[in-house]
């Protein structure tokens, strides 16, 4: 078990809570690392000191809210075995100037006294801000402090070298180390000097988990729980996308309640204690975890984190080779990453899809990343576009580092055309940037996170987004054929009370909904149902419908909404994206705006 050690009064602190690695379930991926870092370092001081090796000094963990770092280094202090200083950040903060200050060399005096050491400052980010974006002296203070603490951490000399003699492996000699383990959820907003070399220069992601370390992670969390007999945590983390480790807390406190209600409801009477009988019938049940899914929100969705979208393929009703192609491009990588990498395919493309407005793009997105187990991130081109110098560019650094964080992810673009315009005098600086930025992210930073992006005027995106290695797969999202018509219909009304006559079949076949896109026909049903209900609340209801206690949408309620409701895309409008098209097939870099302008009927920019 780590010690801890009080820094002094003015410095709080507790003991690390009584957490091992096996305590800790899907941390797999980053054990080796954390031996790497801290473990080896702090045990084996005699392998450093002979290799005249210096040895990390600082580790930053960082994630999402609540995906296990503090318990991490709890578990790393118990593993270690030595002194464990742990304060929260905003503890530092004094009002009397220099106070703060002095607190920080307190902690670090206090570790070098007790060293070998670790020291934990959780929420690191409160008090390490960049100094040029600080509000008071005191934080550049703060943050000077630290910078000199850790510097001191590095300068004791090592013994070894080529001309140290036989006391290298003195244990005597052997310098004591002092390891520095920062957590924050914001590590782009620590200042640039604590990241450099001989400081925080190793960082640990931990992201959303996976699938499979959800499993895991439940069957930590419910060892001592009494389950039945075939429950099966799988099928429990299907259902847990975006979920971290402490809303799978949350979650079985949650499905442990719901049990306790369930069971005492069911119970013919609490007067006498029940027996043993009674009591082996009893457990927690995959009914309960199922209610208690429902009232759960994962903490990542609230801190704009990725989490899996709920929209399958059911919903998108049509899009079958779109969806073929989106297959092998996004949810097989995904699925199979290591059938990929065998033919040096690991880094995933991206895909644009292009196409008329309302036709299921964005949909489309959602499904596959479904599909996949992929979470999901969805922006809006515009959102990223900031006016002052340098946001629009850490807008998009932070919103891949959110992806990466959570990968797989399928990071999606919606109207990508207003975040990436050709660039060119009518362009803003600003949108300059941001292309430039999120170029580069499409080439350095796209580890785990796969790009859709979606548009209706392809013609104007930058053309240096639209080669090899970007978004070099261009896959068009048509207006729906008559039977695709079919297909979305029925996926739309699947809620919807439909009356004996009505034949969705011929709704979808009738020249009546020729050239309706997705969103044509979603309008189409609403405007069905909302006659329906116009109608039953001007007559009287027919015993039937007032029976169920609803009214029906009849066929003569479709035969209404056709007249009414007009297609969005016009004969010209699909005629210009027939152009695109074509010409994307042919060279997505020979695109002329000029021509594409021309045969929308406007003037050429």
């Amino acid at each position: 078990m780590a010690r801890l050690h009080a820094c002094s009064k003015s410095l709080p602190s507790a003991e690390p809570r009584p957490v091992r690695y096996a305590d800790l379930g899907g941390i797999e991926a980053v054990l080796s690392d954390i031996k790497e870092l801290v473990e080896y370092p702090l045990r084996h001081p005699e392998v450093y000191a002979w290799l005249g090796v210096e040895p990390p000094r600082g580790v930053l963990l960082h994630g999402p809210p609540g995906c296990g770092k503090t318990a991490l280094a709890n578990a790393i202090a118990n593993e270690c075995g030595v002194p464990f200083l742990r304060i929260s950040a905003p503890e530092i903060v004094a009002g009397v100037s220099g106070e703060s200050e002095a607190k920080v060399r307190q902690l670090f005096q206090e570790a070098a006294s007790l060293a070998p050491c670790i020291i934990f400052i959780d929420e690191i980010d409160a008090i390490a801000a960049k100094r040029e974006t600080a509000q008071r002296e005191m934080e550049r203070r703060i943050v000077a402090q630290m910078l000199t603490c850790m510097d001191d951490l590095s300068e004791q000399p090592l013994a070894g070298g080529t001309g140290g003699g036989t006391e290298r492996g003195d244990p005597a000699r052997l310098p004591k180390h002092v390891v520095v383990i920062g957590a924050t959820n914001r590590p782009d907003s620590l200042d640039a000097a604590l990241r450099r070399a001989g400081r925080f220069d190793r960082e640990i992601a931990l992201g959303i988990p996976s699938q499979e370390a959800r499993a895991k992670i439940l069957q930590v969390l419910a060892r001592r729980l009494r389950l039945d007999g075939d429950f099966d945590f799988a099928q429990v983390a299907v259902k847990t996308p975006g979920f971290v480790g402490a809303d799978l807390t949350a979650l079985i406190k949650e499905a442990a309640a719901i049990a306790v209600t369930r069971i005492f409801s069911e119970l013919q009477t609490l007067e006498q204690p029940l027996s043993v009988q009674q009591l082996s019938g009893l457990a927690i049940r995959a009914a309960d975890f199922d209610a208690a899914v429902k009232k759960v929100q994962p903490s990542v969705r609230r801190e704009g984190f990725a989490t899996t979208p709920d929209i399958t393929w059911n919903d998108v009703g049509s899009l079958a080779e779109v969806r073929e192609e989106l297959a092998f491009s996004i949810t097989e990588p995904i699925k199979y990453p290591e059938r990929f990498a065998a033919l040096g395919l690991a880094a995933p493309t991206g895909v644009l899809l292009y196409g008329p407005p309302g036709c299921g793009k964005t949909l489309v997105a959602k499904a596959v990343a479904n599909d996949s187990g992929a979470n999901f991130m969805s922006i809006k081109g515009p959102e990223l576009l900031n006016k002052y110098v340098g946001e629009s560019e850490r807008a998009v650094r932070q919103l891949f580092a959110r992806a990466r964080a959570a990968g797989p992810c399928v990071l999606f673009f919606d109207e990508l055309d207003a975040l990436a315009p050709r660039r060119g005098s009518d362009v803003s600086q600003s949108s300059e940037r941001c292309v430039k930025k999120l170029l580069s992210r499409l080439y350095y930073g796209r580890t785990g996170v796969y790009l859709i992006a979606a548009t209706n005027r392809p013609d104007i995106i930058d053309s240096a987004l639209l080669r090899p290695g970007r978004l070099d797969k261009l896959l068009y999202v048509p207006l729906p054929a008559p039977e695709g018509r079919v297909a979305i219909l029925q996926a739309l009304t699947r809620a919807t009370p439909l009356a004996a006559d009505v034949d969705l079949r011929a709704v979808g076949l009738s020249p009546g909904t020729g050239g309706y896109s997705g969103a044509d026909l979603a309008a189409l049903v609403r405007e069905a149902a909302v006659t329906s209900l116009k109608e039953a609340l001007r007559e009287v209801r027919k015993p039937e419908e007032a029976a169920e206690g609803t009214a029906c949408v009849h066929m003569r309620h479709f035969e209404a909404a056709m007249r009414s409701v007009q297609p969005s895309v016009s004969a010209k409008d699909q005629r210009v994206y027939d152009t695109l098209r074509q010409k994307l097939r042919r060279s997505c870099l020979a695109l002329d705006p000029a021509a594409v302008a021309e045969e929308r009927g406007e003037a050429p920019k």
